[in-house]
């Protein structure tokens, strides 16, 4: 439903929602919660085929700040868009429909970047891993609180951002809506639509701030969740990804930075492994020859090895788990792949703390 016009806001949260009746009360409520009073909540129910939309449109009615949308089922990029399209907040902070913020977010966020005039304000969050219905692992992400003075000291220390992966998710980040309609920034049409997006934003702006608190709470409980299931076409994408990196770090002139490619070297090969695992899950049909003449393709790349000659790795686990890959041992890789799919399917906790340590 939409309502008459309003007083532009000072924030405008966008929520995609997607059969999530389970969650997107309490993801709508710590928004409605917020200290900072003056916002727009823009709640775009893609298609849902459960009662997603129902409950969005009762909380609407009883707060005028939150307009909700309904569309056919066409994916978070183009619900994402379609309330970008309807924004006319000063800042445009992204939630997704599963998770929650604690309530002084935006308004510190935003004082933050009014009294510094940011084209961006980065936060810490953490990510919970539900292991059971009510048991969790938490992890912080977050560096050091700094304003950059310059277009260049970002660039410079970006690499610190993205390993931290404060980078990869469009939430934890309040963006300015006028540079966003400078630039002509949205999502694309994409699986895995949140990288892209920060990655155009990122590219030329000037303006950039840290606050090592973290007030969003990921969540990782949803079986049929991006980040858990299997995933057809996982190594073509993270090739894709990289090849972004890669480019970026051209556009800033940094890719001789030895700080700058370790970060993306490393980070290339720990998806690798992901990748590895992928094609080592059940769900992925290809039998056990072809799953390994997949992955000898993936570890034989002139990618792989140049990656496994640079990266760094900040743990004895990882170090060890670059050992088939730095041989060209797709035996050994594939069996590595099949104990990582095990520990995830039967132990989420033990896989939770492994990854956090990597």
């Amino acid at each position: 439903m939409s309502r008459s016009p309003r007083k532009a806001p000072k924030v405008s949260v966008v929520i995609p929602a997607y059969n999530v009746d389970r969650f997107v009360a309490r993801a709508i409520e710590s928004v409605q919660n917020q200290t900072l009073a003056d916002i727009e909540v823009l709640v775009v129910d893609d298609g849902s085929s459960d009662r997603t939309g129902q409950i969005a449109d009762r909380i609407a009615e009883r707060d005028i700040r939150v307009d909700v949308f309904h569309t056919p089922n066409q994916g978070a990029p183009a619900a994402r868009n379609l309330a970008l399209d309807k924004a006319r907040g000063e800042y445009v902070f992204f939630m997704d429909a599963d998770d929650w913020a604690e309530p002084q977010m935006l308004s510190e966020m935003y004082e933050l970047a009014r009294e510094s005039d940011l084209q961006v304000v980065v936060a810490g969050f953490y990510i919970e891993t539900y292991y059971s219905s009510d048991a969790f692992t938490t992890e912080y992400k977050g560096c050091p609180s700094r304003l950059f003075a310059t277009q260049q000291e970002f660039r410079s220390a970006a690499w610190q951002l993205f390993d931290q992966n404060l980078f990869y998710p469009p939430w934890n980040k309040l963006y300015s809506r006028a540079y966003l309609e400078e630039k002509g920034i949205r999502f694309k049409p994409t699986f895995w639509d949140d990288f892209p997006f920060v990655l155009d934003f990122i590219r030329d702006v000037e303006r950039v701030g840290v606050t090592d608190r973290a007030y969003y709470h990921f969540i990782r409980a949803r079986e049929e969740s991006e980040t858990s299931r299997w995933r057809k076409g996982m190594y073509e994408k993270r090739e894709e990804e990289h090849g972004w990196m890669l480019d970026l770090y051209r556009h800033w002139g940094l890719d001789g930075d030895p700080a700058s490619m370790e970060m993306i070297q490393r980070r290339y090969i720990e998806r690798l492994i992901g990748c590895i695992e992928n094609v080592c899950e059940p769900e992925c049909t290809l039998p056990p020859a072809e799953k390994k003449a997949l992955i000898r393709r993936m570890i034989t790349s002139d990618r792989a090895q140049l990656a496994v000659r640079i990266a760094e790795p900040n743990s004895r686990m990882m170090r060890l788990m670059l050992g088939p890959i730095r041989s060209c041992d797709e035996g050994r890789a594939y069996v590595e792949g099949c104990v990582i799919s095990y520990v995830k399917r039967h132990n989420t906790k033990l896989f939770a703390t492994l990854k956090a340590n990597r």
